[in-house]
C-alpha cells in the first residue's frame, strides 16, 4: 500500500474528499493533514495537477520508508532552516550583494560546484569587519516559518535534528543554542585582525561533506540511513538526501523538486510533521 500526505493552510476536508476519489484511495484525517492510501503509486502527472489545481501539498512517500522508524532529521540551513543566504547578507554590508547573490544562485541551482562556488564569494569578502556577522544575526535572520514547531514535534517523539551548512560556523553555533539543536556542522570563517581574510578553516563543508555528516551519524546512533530524513532547498544538498529515507525539497530550486521524494512548497516547516504522521 502507498501513502500520499496532503497538507497546506488552505486545504480544505472537501479538496481532501476530492483528491482522494481521484486517487481512487481511502482518506484519513490526522492532527493537520490528510493520508490518503492506495493500492498503486500515483503518477507524478497527477500528483502535479493536483497539487495546482488545489494550492497544496501533495507528497507520496517512497516504498519502504517507515515513518514510525525515523529517528535522524538533517537539515540545511540557508534558505531552509532559515530565510536568509547568510553569505548573500554579509556580502551586502560591502555593497557586493548582487554579485556575490548572483554565484550563490548558480551554486544552488548547480551550475558551479558549490566549493568553487564559495571560494569565489569568500574571496570577494576580504576585509569585511567581523562585526558584520553579528549585524546580519541580530538584524536579517529570520526562522522560516514552522522551524520551532518542527524541532519540538521531532524532539518530542524522540528524533535527533541536525543543522548541516555549506554556510558558517558563527551562525550556526548561534542557532545550535537558540534552539536547542543536537548536532551542526558547518564552514569556519577566518579572521585577521578582526577582519575576513577571504578564506576558510580547513575543508569546505560542501555536498559530499553533507552526505558523509549524515551517515556518520546514523553510525553514531546506531541507525540506518532508511531512517533518517535529510532536506534541503539547493543542488548541493542533494548528495546528502539521496543517502536518507525520505529527502525533502523545501521551497526548494526545480532541480531539487524533481530529485526529491517529497516537496513542500505550500506548508512551512512544520510540514515536515505531517509527512511523519506526527502532529502539526
Amino acid at each position: 500500500m502507498t501513502k500520499t500526505i496532503l497538507q497546506g493552510p488552505h486545504l480544505t476536508s472537501s479538496q481532501a474528499e476530492n483528491i482522494a476519489q481521484r486517487l481512487g484511495g481511502t482518506l484519513e484525517q490526522g492532527p493537520g493533514h490528510y493520508t490518503v492510501t492506495t493500492a498503486n503509486t500515483p503518477a507524478r502527472a497527477t500528483l502535479a495537477e493536483l497539487r495546482a489545481r488545489n494550492d497544496c501539498d501533495l507528497n507520496t512517500l517512497p516504498s519502504g520508508f517507515n515513518p514510525e522508524q525515523v529517528k535522524l532529521l538533517v537539515t540545511d540551513m540557508d534558505s531552509t532552516l532559515i530565510s536568509i543566504e547568510c553569505i548573500d547578507e554579509i556580502a551586502d554590508f560591502m555593497e557586493i550583494k548582487p554579485q556575490v547573490a548572483a554565484i550563490t544562485e548558480a551554486a544552488m541551482r548547480g551550475e558551479i560546484d558549490f566549493e568553487t562556488s564559495l571560494r569565489r564569494r569568500m574571496a570577494l569578502l576580504e576585509g569585511l569587519d567581523e562585526s558584520a556577522l553579528e549585524h546580519v544575526y541580530n538584524e536579517r535572520l529570520r526562522l522560516n516559518p514552522g522551524a520551532e514547531r518542527m524541532i519540538e514535534g521531532l524532539h518530542q517523539r524522540g528524533i535527533k535534528v541536525a543543522l548541516v551548512s555549506g554556510g558558517f560556523t558563527y551562525f550556526t553555533d548561534k542557532l545550535k543554542a537558540r534552539l536547542g539543536l543536537d548536532y551542526t556542522l558547518a564552514n569556519t570563517l577566518e579572521f585577521s585582525h578582526g577582519k575576513l581574510t577571504g578564506q576558510v578553516h580547513g575543508d569546505i563543508v560542501g555536498a559530499e561533506a553533507k552526505a558523509a555528516f549524515l551517515l556518520q551519524k546514523c553510525q553514531e546512533l546506531g541507525i540506518a540511513p532508511n531512517q533518517a530524513v535529510a532536506m534541503g532547498d539547493g543542488a548541493n544538498d542533494l548528495v546528502m538526501m539521496k543517502e536518507a529515507g525520505l529527502s525533502i525539497a523545501y521551497h526548494a530550486k526545480e532541480k531539487v523538486q524533481a530529485q526529491a521524494h517529497c516537496a513542500l512548497n505550500h506548508c512551512g516547516l512544520e510540514g515536515v510533521l505531517g509527512l511523519l504522521g506526527l502532529p502539526v
